[in-house]
């Protein structure tokens, strides 16, 4: 039966503190094993390829499950980062492309020609729902995907939340929307968002309209993947990022804590996919 494999990111194990070192690569992977998560991502935004590469020890030495985002400048660019997927053993490359057109036309060209990459290395490649990327705006990617039906996505939704400032109650139009992003979503990633912040605590009751949201789309997302690919696992990315994605207060102290708020959004996600069981669903749970 299919499961929900759920990774953490190692940018989001960072602290970010002026003057406080960062834990060793191995004592984070050593955490997020202990922790149950099923893999590590990382994130070629926050590391250098040589950095990452270096990590490679640490996947086999745990026993986690790889993945890796890229952060391609050019089309070639992102050979590399495939070959090091390929290294790690990652089932598919997060693209967060750094080539950003102007024209829809133009995006096209791009998007084909890292799908003609992506084939000549054998190596899947998802783009994600990101900012500041070719995907930065959620109507154009709306259009990107009529046009190019073999490209697919890590669903980042918080991303196109505060991209469109969507408010609360989401109209019927977005909801739409976001579907339409959802039926071509191969992966998910976790955090919530408000219609003006990347990144909220999940337990403060003024995000709960957002988090119930958030649950409400991954639940139909994790719907849409089970009846087009039934046997096959899914991936759900933790990702709650460092300042300046975490918010802090006036000593630059975050509001919350990311490690527990992670290990919160991994059972959320849990139940979610249980509940789209089929047979729960047959069940009548």
């Amino acid at each position: 039966m299919a499961v929900l494999r759920i990774y953490q990111s190692l940018w989001a194990t960072e602290k970010r503190r002026p003057g406080v070192p960062e834990r060793p690569f191995a004592e984070r992977f050593d955490a997020v094993k202990a922790a149950g998560y099923d893999g590590m991502a990382m994130d070629l935004g926050a590391l250098d390829l040589a950095a990452a590469r270096a990590c490679a020890s640490e996947y086999a030495r745990t026993g986690l499950s790889a993945l890796l985002t890229a952060f391609p400048t050019s089309i070639e660019a992102l050979r590399p980062a495939l070959q090091l997927a390929k290294d790690i053993g990652a089932p598919f490359v997060i693209v967060v492309g750094q080539v950003m057109p102007l024209a829809v036309a133009d995006m096209i060209v791009v998007v084909r020609d890292w799908l003609r990459i992506a084939a000549e290395e054998s190596m899947p490649i998802q783009f994600e729902t990101h900012r500041n990327c070719i995907t930065n705006d959620l109507f154009t990617t709306l259009q990107l995907l009529e046009t190019v039906p073999e490209m697919r996505l890590s669903a980042d939704l918080s991303h196109y939340v505060v991209d469109r400032e969507m408010m609360q109650p989401i109209t019927a139009t977005m909801q739409d929307y976001v579907l339409r992003v959802l039926r071509r979503s191969d992966s998910f990633q976790g955090r919530i968002a408000t219609r003006n912040q990347i990144q909220v605590p999940i337990a403060f009751p003024q995000h709960r309209a957002w988090l119930e949201t958030f649950l409400g789309w991954w639940r139909e997302g994790f719907r849409l993947w089970r009846s087009r690919r039934p046997a096959e696992d899914l991936v759900f990315l933790c990702e709650l990022g460092p300042p300046n994605y975490a918010i802090t207060d006036a000593n630059g102290d975050e509001l919350s804590d990311r490690w527990q708020e992670a290990l919160e959004l991994k059972a959320l996600a849990r139940a979610v996919w249980a509940e789209t069981c089929p047979e729960t669903d047959r069940l009548g749970g």
